[in-house]
């Protein structure tokens, strides 16, 4: 027979049940802190009792000799219980009492109120240490909501700009808000090195990718190519095409990724038309239909990056679609909020695969000619205008993908 005992479930306490699941931290702190002078304070109470009590037991026999010198024992009135009818009792006889009863009345009475007096100062400074405790815990977590609300505002509109700059003394929070303020500037200067590396290797790659384009263009189309060296050539300069639209579209990540161009007023619709009117060839001979329904719909932002959005949600839709299939892109303002809706037939896509095709270079199962970073670059301008981007798969297949930007007012 095993000798091994479960041993009984730890029950847990209340009061930690309280603090640490349905009370704020400043609630917390003030419960905590209260509870800890309550319990302070009866002990002191406690101490005080017993002491003026010891003292006074340690003396009774100096005080009963010396009532004992001054005269005999000193009688006490005993009144009779109060009659039924409420008429004052009548005193009826007269008992003698000794030192040492008249002591022991004395002791209690004295101990009593001592208790009584004790207990209304203890529960009165207790409700004082309550309230000293909330308005402390409330002035010192004040800036820690500072922090946290810095860093939602951050989380949200992706803006590394933005520092504490926390003032006050100098204590932990002091010390938390200079230590975000750090690690913003880290991330700060991390994301402009990279920006300013895209951009740069980019631009840099251009020049010797166009004079590797114009040296085997030149002798192809004076007819000086071997023909058995035609189609070698030929693929050099597809490579080479495809080289240049990687670094465009890598330029547009990067310029998307930093906004650092001064807002103007655009227009979603003026933006929606000249992407369909960019792609209505390629539509055409991949037979794909595209309806506009271009509503108003005016924002702040860069002309080019917005125009760059809405080309590359149609050229998604056009591309990541079937011979017959249709794409809608629709425009408007809905309440404070502009914007641009691409809806397409397609592919079946399940809502786990959704998130990843704003990955950049994610090309999704059917791979194409692109890149993978139309999308990415949608979501990286998007971020850049304070706006949002959502995508929803079909279930019958396709994909639509929303645009939402502050509307201008």
């Amino acid at each position: 027979m095993s000798r091994f005992r479960r041993p009984p479930p730890r029950p847990r306490r209340f009061l930690s049940r309280l603090t640490s699941d349905h009370l704020p931290l400043r609630g917390r702190l003030t419960l905590v802190t209260t509870a800890l002078f309550a319990v302070l304070g009866c002990g002191v109470l406690a101490l005080n009792w017993l002491s003026s009590r010891q003292v006074i037991e340690a003396n009774r026999d100096l005080i009963t000799r010396a009532i004992d010198t001054v005269g005999p024992p000193v009688p006490v009135l005993v009144p009779e219980p109060l009659a039924p009818t409420g008429t004052p009792p009548a005193v009826t006889e007269a008992l003698p009492t000794t030192p040492s009863v008249a002591f022991d009345h004395f002791q209690d009475a004295m101990l009593d109120d001592l208790l009584t007096r004790s207990l209304l100062l203890l529960t009165v400074f207790t409700g004082l240490a309550a309230l000293l405790a909330w308005w402390a815990s409330r002035r010192s977590l004040a800036r820690l909501h500072q922090v946290t609300a810095a860093a939602r505002r951050i989380s949200a509109d992706s803006s590394l700009g933005e520092r504490l700059a926390l003032d006050g003394p100098h204590d932990e929070i002091r010390e938390l808000g200079d230590t975000f303020d750090a690690m913003l500037d880290r991330l700060d200067r991390s994301f402009t090195a990279q920006r300013r590396f895209t951009a740069h290797a980019s631009h840099e790659l251009r020049t010797p990718l166009t004079v590797q384009r114009i040296a085997l263009e030149i002798p192809l189309a004076q007819g000086r190519v071997p023909d058995d060296l035609r189609p070698a050539v030929q693929r050099a300069l597809d490579a080479g095409a495809r080289t240049e639209r990687l670094i465009a579209a890598l330029l547009t990540l990067a310029r998307g990724e930093s906004a650092t161009s001064t807002p103007r007023p655009v227009d979603l619709a003026d933006a929606a038309r000249a992407a369909l009117h960019d792609l209505a060839d390629e539509a055409r001979t991949a037979g794909i239909h595209v309806t506009l329904d271009a509503a108003p719909a005016p924002v702040e932002g860069d002309p080019a990056l917005l125009r760059q959005v809405a080309l590359n949600l149609l050229a998604n839709a056009v591309r990541h679609n079937h011979r017959g299939g249709t794409a809608a892109i629709t425009t408007g303002v809905a309440g404070d909020t502009a914007f641009l809706r691409v809806a397409n037939t397609g592919p079946v896509l399940t809502p786990e695969e959704v998130p990843a095709l704003f990955t950049p270079f994610h090309q999704g199962r059917e791979r194409g000619s692109g890149f993978g970073l139309g999308l990415a670059v949608v979501r990286a301008i998007t971020d850049t205008h304070h706006g949002e981007v959502v995508a929803t798969a079909h279930a019958d297949g396709g994909l639509t993908v929303r645009v939402l930007l502050p509307a201008r007012t």
